[in-house]
């Protein structure tokens, strides 16, 4: 009988893994903030000086910010969805290979987090994951319509009850001993100190009512990517060019035009909030209508294959950004933490990045996917994976 097997090139979709990509390179711009800084504990607006920084952090807050991981949320619901319309086709169980995907993906979250850098996102995707493989059989029109719903009304509440707490008390709050003690850790601490540290910070970021947030952030955005999977949005964009070229504009002028909306009117974590949770999947959403829409040129699909191949390889791509990222600014390396400014860190962003688009060349030139998602997929599938790869050689 034949088993399910790890998806092959020829049933790859390019414009997906170029929005994987693009995603990537997003995610590290904003990340390295909190690479070299103290992001959690300060106010971002007031904490970086000069004209310099101070512009460039207003284009990273409008164009960046909370803008890339909800395109990469739709993306894992998207991919999701597409490995269980996949077994279907097979006529094979989709929920054991998924769950244990899954099971190896929290596993690399966990080993992320606390062994490399606590700003990790693997984990969260793991369990809304774990959570999403459940709601695959609803009707797409269902999926959308709940996955809406629990992002808004949710967000909306919190909206309402931060801009009453405003009212009481505006400022965003700094935790300077926090701030203190993360840049004595990461610049000149031990593995303990530092392992400490990265214990504490992850917590902060990730504590119980974070993880609400969370719920109802990233697991109703992998829904609507499950949806958008369904009705096959990104495998036929010719036919659904109309849909996307209204998605891509009415989207990318709301979400713009909220995101600016701390520096229209008030820079509190009230606007903060919107522009974060509002504005922010908008314009990721206008982002992937750009993409979509472009991937119809094969002179811009072809011009754009390194980005595509780091597409691929996400999590290589992913891991190994943290990996450098720490490497460059952690007492074990160069300890540059909380010694760069805005505009040096963001140049190192570009750089790595630079970097890992020659890796992903290269390498694309010898394997077929990234090396760790080679070890994944072949804790996942076993014998099926040798099996996958070498059919496609």
């Amino acid at each position: 009988m034949l088993k399910l097997q790890p998806i092959s090139l020829r049933e790859r979709v390019d414009a997906i893994d170029l929005m994987r990509g693009f995603s990537l390179f997003g995610i590290l711009l904003i990340n390295m903030l909190a690479f070299h800084t103290p992001l959690s504990y300060i106010d971002p607006y007031k904490w970086f000086s000069g004209n310099m920084d101070q512009t460039i952090f207003t284009g990273l807050d409008i164009f960046v910010q909370a803008s890339f991981y909800p395109l990469f949320s739709m993306l894992f619901g998207y991919g999701l969805m597409m490995q269980f319309l996949r077994a279907q086709d097979y006529g094979q169980p989709f929920m054991p290979v998924a769950v244990k995907r899954l099971l190896i993906l929290l596993a690399f979250g966990i080993v992320h987090a606390f062994l490399i850098w606590y700003g990790d996102i693997l984990i969260t995707y793991a369990l809304m994951g774990l959570l999403l493989i459940g709601m695959l059989r609803l009707p797409p029109a269902w999926l959308l319509g709940l996955g809406v719903l629990l992002y808004t009304l949710p967000h909306l509440m919190f909206t309402v009850i931060m801009f009453l707490a405003v009212t009481v008390d505006p400022n965003i709050y700094i935790g300077y001993q926090e701030a203190e003690q993360s840049v004595a850790a990461y610049q000149s601490g031990n593995f303990a100190e530092i392992f400490s540290r990265r214990l504490t910070d992850w917590y902060y970021v990730n504590n119980p009512f974070s993880f609400i947030i969370f719920t109802v952030t990233i697991l109703p955005l992998m829904m609507i990517g499950a949806a958008a999977a369904k009705w096959r949005m990104i495998e036929q964009v010719a036919a659904k060019k109309k849909v996307w070229l209204v998605l891509a504009a009415g989207s990318l002028m709301a979400g713009l035009l909220l995101k600016s909306t701390p520096y229209l009117f008030d820079k509190n974590y009230a606007y903060q909030y919107v522009q974060e949770m509002f504005g922010g999947p908008l314009v990721s959403i206008g982002y992937a209508g750009i993409i979509a829409l472009l991937s119809l040129n094969l002179n811009f699909m072809k011009a754009l294959s390194p980005l595509i191949k780091a597409g691929r390889m996400s999590m290589t791509i992913y891991i190994t950004q943290s990996i450098i990222a720490t490497t460059i600014f952690y007492s074990f390396g160069l300890g540059l933490y909380g010694q760069v400014d805005l505009l040096t860190g963001t140049l190192i962003a570009v750089g790595i990045f630079v970097v890992q688009l020659i890796f992903a060349e290269l390498w694309f030139s010898k394997f077929k996917r990234g090396p760790i998602e080679m070890i994944w997929r072949r804790w996942t599938y076993g014998n099926n994976f040798e099996k996958s790869n070498n059919s496609k050689r």
